[in-house]
């Protein structure tokens, strides 16, 4: 059986030893934080696209 030793005197190298035995893969999960879009918020992007989409260019010699 193995001596407890804490980890603060254990040698650099042991404890980056441990470190790398502890550290754990996210898999796909991402850590970071998101949040999410205000819906009550004004958006520039939706707004310009809505524009384009509604109205589409039509040749000038149609119209007369």
């Amino acid at each position: 059986m193995e001596k407890f030793i804490p980890y603060e005197k254990l040698s650099k190298k042991k404890q980056r030893e441990l470190d790398r035995k502890r550290r754990n893969t996210w898999g796909s999960l991402s850590p970071v934080t998101r949040n999410t879009a205000n819906p009550k918020a004004y958006n520039r992007q939706k707004a310009r696209k809505w524009n384009r989409d509604d109205y589409p260019t039509v040749p000038s010699s149609l119209c007369a």
